[in-house]
């Protein structure tokens, strides 16, 4: 048999926030025999439920999920550390002759196991002495020398210190992962802002204020995974920043930019199959 033959056959559902990726790939789940790889950058920590928008117990005892609650916020993760985690789920799930759906809109851990890239080794202390000293415009530069892809916040120079240090090396020839089919949700403007409006105030109902303060006292406020869009909402009122009743449009205004920038990832990528959300959910 060809080794291409032998690789599990897998489903990939991307897009941008709120767009509805999670709810086809239930769906797609109990149809198929399925079980889903979360491939987001917040939902991989403990503790960090409401704000991330993470699956419930309900959808999570329904489906098998992987790559939640892996590490504390504390914890570094990357997409080094997911395409270990995906690729041994991919093999777990297909092992047991289920189909394996990858969903989320982190793009870097999503291309990091569909275009299998390679990783550097572990950084020196020496090299991130330096890159400290580097002003964001240079991190950017040097990402994209090495042929590296910029984060989703490209602005963020713990995301390209990160990169340049241990990031994805760009494969010599971009080749998508045999036997693999990509789905892109695609949703209208207007249609996105009502449902991130509708899923802000969701979890503030949920308590994300009160889950935020917890993970504060806990945590502090500098760690990495504050960085998800409704905690520095929230974060932004605690320093006097935002008032009060502006949170829920700071939440939405927050995603809103993500969600920009997942846009702006995915629709460099010829092969992902877009379809209208609308038209999957009617």
């Amino acid at each position: 048999m060809d080794a291409k033959q032998r690789i599990t056959p897998l489903v990939a559902i991307v897009g941008q926030t709120g767009s509805g990726k999670s709810a086809l790939a239930l769906r797609l789940a109990e149809h198929f025999g399925g079980e889903i790889i979360a491939a987001d950058s917040r939902t991989v920590y403990t503790d960090m439920d409401v704000g991330t928008a993470k699956p419930n117990a309900a959808e999570r005892a329904r489906i098998r999920h992987y790559g939640l609650d892996v590490a504390t916020p504390d914890q570094s993760f990357n997409a080094f550390n997911f395409k270990q985690l995906a690729v041994a789920a991919v093999d777990e799930i297909g092992a047991r002759g289920g189909l394996p759906l990858m969903v989320g809109g982190t793009g870097l851990y999503v291309d990091a196991v569909l275009y299998d890239f390679a990783f550097r080794a572990a950084p020196s202390p020496a090299l991130r002495a330096v890159l400290e000293g580097l002003p964001v415009t240079e991190l950017q530069r040097r990402v994209v020398a090495a042929g590296l892809a910029l984060p989703e916040n490209s602005r963020n120079p713990r995301h390209l210190m990160r990169i340049i240090e241990s990031g994805t090396m760009a494969p010599q020839q971009k080749q998508l992962r045999p036997h693999t089919l990509v789905i892109g949700l695609q949703v209208s403007p207007q249609e996105l802002k009502e449902r991130l409006w509708k899923r802000a105030s969701q979890m503030l109902a949920d308590g994300l204020v009160a889950e935020t303060k917890r993970l504060v006292a806990a945590y502090g406020t500098e760690v990495e995974a504050f960085r998800a869009p409704a905690y520095r909402a929230v974060l932004s009122c605690m320093r006097g920043d935002t008032p009060w009743d502006g949170l829920q449009s700071a939440i939405v205004t927050n995603d809103l930019r993500l969600a920009k920038r997942q846009r702006t990832w995915f629709k460099r990528n010829p092969c992902i199959h877009w379809l209208s959300n609308r038209d999957i959910f009617l």
